[in-house]
C-alpha cells in the first residue's frame, strides 16, 4: 500500500516529464546554463533541485567555474517538467548519464533547494539531501566557510538593501 502511495505522488512528475538534448554554450552561474539544440535554438536551463551561490556572493564564481568545468561545450540531456517564472526550463542536467545537479551539491557548490524538493522524485530528494549533509559534514566547497549564506537568504538581503 505504501509503494502505491509513493507511485501516486510521483505520477504528476512522470506524466509531464520531457527530454531536451543539446550542447552547452553558456554557463551563467552555478545553477543556470544555456544549451543549443539540433535546430540551433537556444534554451536557458535552471538546474532543478539545487540553488547555487549568486555570482556576486561568496563562492559564486567558484560554483560557476565548477559547473563550467563539468559541462562547458559538452552534449547534455535535460530531463525537465516545468518552466520557472523567468521562462527557463527547470530540469536535471545529464552528461553521459551523470546527474550534474547532484554533482554540484556533492562538491559543495550548491545547496539542495528544499523549497522545491516536492518537485523532485522521492529517490532524488533523498539522494540530494544526503549529498548536502555529507558535503557539509566533510566541509567541502562552500561548507568550508564558518557560516555560509544560502543563496535565497543572500537574495533576500539584497532586496532589502535596495528598499
Amino acid at each position: 500500500m505504501k509503494s502505491i502511495s509513493i507511485l501516486l505522488l510521483c505520477l504528476p512528475l512522470l506524466a509531464n516529464s520531457a527530454e531536451l538534448s543539446g550542447r552547452i554554450v553558456k554557463v551563467a552561474d552555478g545553477d543556470t546554463i544555456t544549451i543549443l539544440d539540433t535546430s540551433n535554438t537556444q534554451h536557458k536551463i535552471r538546474l532543478s533541485g539545487i540553488d547555487a551561490p549568486e555570482r556576486k556572493q561568496a563562492f559564486g564564481e567558484v560554483s560557476r567555474k565548477a559547473l563550467a568545468d563539468a559541462v562547458a561545450g559538452r552534449d547534455v540531456v535535460i530531463d525537465w517538467n516545468k518552466r520557472d517564472r523567468y521562462k527557463r526550463i527547470v530540469g536535471k542536467v545529464l552528461v553521459s548519464g551523470q546527474d550534474i545537479n547532484l554533482q554540484q551539491v556533492r562538491k559543495g557548490m550548491a545547496w539542495h533547494y528544499k523549497k522545491y524538493e516536492n518537485e523532485q522524485d522521492v529517490e532524488d530528494r533523498s539522494i540530494y539531501a544526503n549529498a548536502e549533509y555529507e558535503a557539509q559534514r566533510d566541509r567541502v566547497g562552500l561548507w568550508r566557510d564558518k557560516d555560509p549564506m544560502a543563496p535565497w537568504e543572500w537574495r533576500r538581503v539584497q532586496r532589502m538593501a535596495v528598499k
